[in-house]
């Protein structure tokens, strides 16, 4: 279910016309009114995968938002006019409202990363923000997981009834689960945060702040984890840019229905 605020039609997929600020605002509103939503973390990763995937960018268009969590979907929903728009990053939008559940009360699930991880990120917010209230985490395994899995952990988060669900699954896993178990969670939020899971618990450095701000973050996860992250950032990235002036030209037209 998707939000009043504005959207910005970048290759047919509605990236949210928001700020940090207004982003935090919004999830604990969902909060205190106990409405039901999930968010789309979004980079230029996240449009490519769209390309690809009907279903994926069927998910996307329907969180309550999609922020910009890539710099190039900051500088086009500014071209286009709307301003002010900031850069929701993933890692600092975790942070942020950590600092806000301490004073609220809010409780957080981690679902996703490595065994153990789910337990140090845990660990490691509440040293960084004493009271933070942790409902519980779960490592899924590196498999599909049959109905009967899905079930059960499905039942254990209701359980917990955690506030906000910590989604780290990685593009565009964590944002297909999260549209197919949206209506099985009573959470109000879940929230898609890929990486951040490794960059809180140390495992995987983040990009010094000036190359996050200009856009050069890329490069340093590149430089970081080639034989990994090459296809989409070597063939992703040039697509997009090409694909972007194919839609400014209206050499192509992107439809957000």
């Amino acid at each position: 279910m998707q939000t009043n605020i504005r959207r910005v039609n970048i290759l047919g997929v509605g990236i949210s016309a928001i700020t940090m600020p207004q982003a935090v605002n919004q999830v604990a509103q969902w909060i205190d009114n106990r409405t039901c939503h999930y968010i789309s973390v979004c980079t230029v990763h996240t449009v490519m995968e769209c390309q690809r995937n009907e279903r994926m960018r069927r998910a996307v268009n329907a969180a309550g938002l999609a922020t910009p969590d890539g710099m190039p979907l900051v500088w086009l929903s500014r071209w286009w006019g709307h301003c002010p728009v900031t850069r929701v990053y993933g890692p600092d939008l975790m942070l942020a409202l950590c600092r806000l559940s301490v004073e609220r009360g809010y409780s957080h699930y981690f679902y996703g990363g490595a065994a153990g991880v789910p337990e140090l990120l845990a660990k490691n917010l509440q040293q960084r923000f004493p009271g933070l209230k942790v409902a519980g985490g779960y490592s899924p395994p590196f498999r599909p997981l049959t109905p009967d899995e899905e079930t059960q952990i499905i039942t254990q988060i209701n359980q917990a009834a955690p506030d906000i669900i910590w989604v780290g699954l990685g593009t565009p896993k964590q944002d297909l689960w999260m549209a197919a178990h949206r209506h099985q969670l009573t959470a109000p939020v879940l929230i898609g945060v890929g990486a951040a899971f490794d960059f809180h618990t140390g495992r995987i450095p983040q990009a010094p702040r000036w190359m996050q701000q200009n856009g050069l973050e890329w490069l340093f996860r590149l430089w970081q984890e080639p034989r990994r992250l090459w296809y989409r950032y070597l063939v992703y990235n040039p697509l997009f840019i090409a694909l972007v002036l194919a839609q400014m030209l209206g050499i192509r037209r992107f439809s957000l229905e």
